[in-house]
This record gives C-alpha cells, sequence and structure tokens, in this order.
C-alpha cells in the first residue's frame, strides 16, 4: 500500500502575514501552488504574486507556482462572487470545468507532495482549492492527504 501525498490548503484573507507564514512553514510546506484566478490584484496585500514569491523564498524558504489550471474561469467568479450566486451551482460548474480541462491526467499525485494551495477564502468550506483536492483525491483513489491549514 503506498502512502498518501501530503498536501495542504490556505487562504490569505482574514489573517496577518506572521499568522499566514506561521502555518506554512509550522506545516512544512515546501511550494505554493497558487489556485487564485487573479493573483496580482493590489488588494491582496502581501499575497500579491510577486511579493508572495519574494515573501515565501526569503522567509520559509519555500517554492512558489502559479497553477492557473486550478482556478475557476472570469464567468464563473463573478457569478459567483459579484451577483451572490449559489455555492452548489458554482460547485457544480467548478468541477465541470475540472473534468473539462481533465487535471486529473495534467498533474500527478507526486507534483502536489509537500505542497500547498493557495486561494483567498479564509477557510474551505466554500472554496475552490477544497473543491481541487476532493476532485483529484475522487479520481485518483485517494493519493492525496489533505490537510486545510
Amino acid at each position: 500500500m503506498t502512502t498518501a501525498v501530503p498536501v495542504a490548503t490556505i487562504g490569505f484573507t482574514r489573517t496577518s502575514a506572521e499568522h499566514f507564514f506561521g502555518r506554512l512553514i509550522g506545516a512544512g510546506v515546501r511550494k505554493v501552488l497558487d489556485v487564485r484566478l487573479h493573483a496580482t490584484s493590489q488588494l491582496a496585500g502581501f499575497a500579491k504574486a510577486d511579493d508572495l514569491a519574494w515573501f515565501l523564498r526569503r522567509i520559509g524558504g519555500i517554492a512558489y507556482e502559479r497553477a492557473p489550471l486550478l482556478a475557476p474561469t472570469d464567468a464563473m467568479l463573478a457569478a459567483f462572487k459579484k451577483a451572490k450566486g449559489d455555492w452548489k451551482t458554482y460547485e457544480s460548474r467548478f468541477l465541470a470545468l475540472m473534468a473539462e480541462r481533465g487535471i486529473e491526467h495534467r498533474f500527478r499525485p507526486e507534483q502536489f507532495d509537500g505542497a500547498c494551495l493557495l486561494c483567498s477564502e479564509a477557510t474551505p468550506h466554500h472554496c475552490h482549492r477544497r473543491l481541487v483536492c476532493e476532485y483529484l483525491n475522487e479520481r485518483w483513489g485517494g493519493a492525496l492527504s489533505v490537510r486545510h491549514l
């Protein structure tokens, strides 16, 4: 029996930089996979893509990588966030998008070893980072051991 690949997820809102980086370092994260659609917004503060890559490297020796294939579309995000859409509708559309993109064939479990999927949502409950992990685990037979930081 193979050991499940450890992967984490984290959101950067409603937390301090100290708590955010502390959770990543404490969890032994080696790479942050940024699954946000937009990673350069001024509203992202310390989590703006270029700044975040620098902070991760300097503070924790953590690599940074964008993963746009694991992000929703603009239209999908707008329907949910701006138009205050229904979570179940968003969830089913997002899972259909992951299937359409065939992400389970474009990634391998090993690529997630020691990684942490980053999005903006403070908790994983209504965030696509959780859906990505669940989708892949379903298709990969539970290959990932997921921890939400």
